[in-house]
């Protein structure tokens, strides 16, 4: 059976229901991780759970040590990874409160730890991320935002920025003409590295704002976290069913 990780970004730093059995606390040749990796049951499953911006939200999103993050959870024994994103939206679907599984991702960051292939090596490694979330795992997650009912799109592209400000409206303007949906900080190089690990990906992204420009109002944390507070309940859900699948 498949033991799935979930990571859980901006507004899910712990998982309500989860039966915790550990905490590992590792060390990995990266340095530490976000947070411990909880090990336990959740929705009658196994499954492994990690803050990557860690317990209580403290880490911005250009310092999460990304490849400690993901080689804890390898070594903890998980064998696909669930990774849930809040974001902004881009593209006129992309509202407050709608859901997207990005099918291809734009690396706008720059300076990231983004791979486990430098130093010493043997040889050089390329790993081919033509398609850089896992298709299956894209599927069981759209089934289950149709059986709890949410507004989704099934595919869309993921423009990951620097952080951790947000855009400006000329930055937003540019990712659209690149044919980005919705803008976050946290896909690369989270993305890349499952990829090098061979760890099956996907991402749950959910819109808790539109990006700059893309409304009248200002962006406030405030309202960023309502929507937050609003979506985390149908995040929980779809998960539950992912799991219990």
């Amino acid at each position: 059976m498949t033991v799935y990780a979930i990571i859980g970004g901006t507004g899910l730093t712990q998982l309500d229901g989860l039966t915790i059995t550990a905490a590992l606390h590792l060390d990995t040749p990266y340095g530490a991780p976000s947070a411990p990796v909880l090990r336990g049951e959740y929705a009658g499953r196994e499954v492994l759970f990690l803050a990557r911006h860690g317990h209580p939200h403290r880490i911005p999103p250009h310092q999460v040590n990304y490849r400690a993050n993901l080689w804890a959870l390898r070594e903890s024994g998980a064998k696909a990874i669930i990774a849930v994103n809040a974001v902004g939206g881009i593209q006129a679907a992309m509202g407050t409160g709608h859901f997207c599984l990005p099918h291809q991702i734009i690396d706008y960051t720059s300076g990231r730890a983004h791979t486990f292939y430098e130093g010493e090596l043997e040889h050089v490694t390329h790993v081919d991320f033509s398609h850089p979330y896992d298709a299956e795992l894209r599927e069981k997650l759209a089934g289950a935002l149709v059986a709890e009912g949410c507004a989704f799109s099934a595919q869309g592209v993921y423009g990951c920025t620097q952080g951790p400000r947000l855009e400006t409206v000329a930055e937003i303007a540019r990712m659209e003409r690149d044919g980005c949906d919705i803008v976050g900080m946290t896909g690369m190089p989270e993305a890349v590295l499952a990829r090098e690990l061979a760890l099956p990906y996907a991402c749950l992204a959910l819109v808790v704002n539109p990006a700059a420009g893309k409304s009248n109002v200002l962006i406030t944390m405030a309202a960023i976290e309502r929507a937050l507070d609003e979506g985390m309940g149908r995040v929980k859900a779809v998960l539950a069913r992912v799991l219990a699948g």
